[in-house]
């Protein structure tokens, strides 16, 4: 299991703070984190997914990971 962490607009779309899941790979993270929260589809594609600290592509495996950030672009000055 890893647990999933979102921030500013991912929490907001998703309407939690953070939850745990059973993916093996980011990218079967993101589709279920479409599936079981649909209003994250539109920014989910922009933001970040961050495992254990590091961007990692779709193909990456999940096996001994323990956390995921879902990172919505920030702005700020």
């Amino acid at each position: 299991m890893i647990t999933v962490r979102f921030y500013a607009g991912a929490r907001e779309a998703a309407g939690i703070d953070s939850e745990s899941r059973s993916e093996s790979s980011v990218g079967e993270l993101r589709a279920g984190l479409v599936r079981d929260h649909p209003d994250l589809e539109p920014i989910l594609g922009h933001c970040a997914l961050l495992v254990d600290g590091t961007l990692r592509a779709d193909d990456h495996e999940l096996d001994d990971a323990e956390l995921a950030d879902v990172l919505p672009p920030f702005a700020g000055g």
